[in-house]
């Protein structure tokens, strides 16, 4: 059974919709040259994909294949598109680049840093050693500063030691002095 009055005016705008867009199936088999737009190809290919209107039913309507050539301005727009896009990809990749520049110039930055601290690292490392071998050639003074130390020790312990005896003599001399 045909569709008529508002159902055939709903399927003809589906098949308007479904040709009009882009990605539309090519039913014909033939392919669209390069640099040519989709609206030129449809056009000669438009009575074919028309179904004929013959009444043959009686009374029956038909409906026919409604073909609309692409938006006129879908070139533009993909060229626009397009353009933007390579706009954009330009964009990332400068950024990118130039990431990537900071990095490098970072890298060189801390490589310098890092020479500076080697050769300060040296320098501390060479008076380091100087310092050792000035304590190693001063030692045998130290040995007999430390011997002589000891030394004096004693004799301040020999002090002490005669000077308690010493008292105890005196205290022992004052008694027998006293009887």
């Amino acid at each position: 059974m045909a569709a008529t009055g508002e159902k055939a005016a709903d399927m003809d705008s589906i098949s308007r919709v479904v040709m009009a867009h882009p990605t539309a199936l090519n039913l014909t088999g033939t392919t669209v040259p390069h640099g040519e737009s989709l609206e030129d190809a449809v056009e000669p290919l438009a009575p074919a994909l028309k179904k004929p209107s013959t009444n043959s039913d009686g009374g029956v309507e038909t409906a026919e294949e409604a073909v609309e050539p692409a938006e006129p301005d879908i070139n533009e727009l993909c060229t626009d598109m397009f353009d933007k896009m390579a706009i954009f990809l330009q964009g990332e990749l400068t950024a990118t680049c130039e990431d990537y520049r900071l990095l490098e110039n970072m890298n060189k930055l801390t490589s310098l840093k890092y020479m500076e601290m080697k050769d300060i690292s040296i320098n501390i490392s060479r008076n380091l050693q100087d310092l050792n071998n000035k304590y190693a050639s001063l030692q045998p003074y130290l040995d007999q500063i430390n011997q002589i130390e000891e030394q004096v020790s004693s004799l301040e312990q020999a002090a002490y030691k005669l000077d308690a005896y010493s008292k105890k003599l005196e205290a022992k001399f004052k008694k027998l002095e006293k009887r």
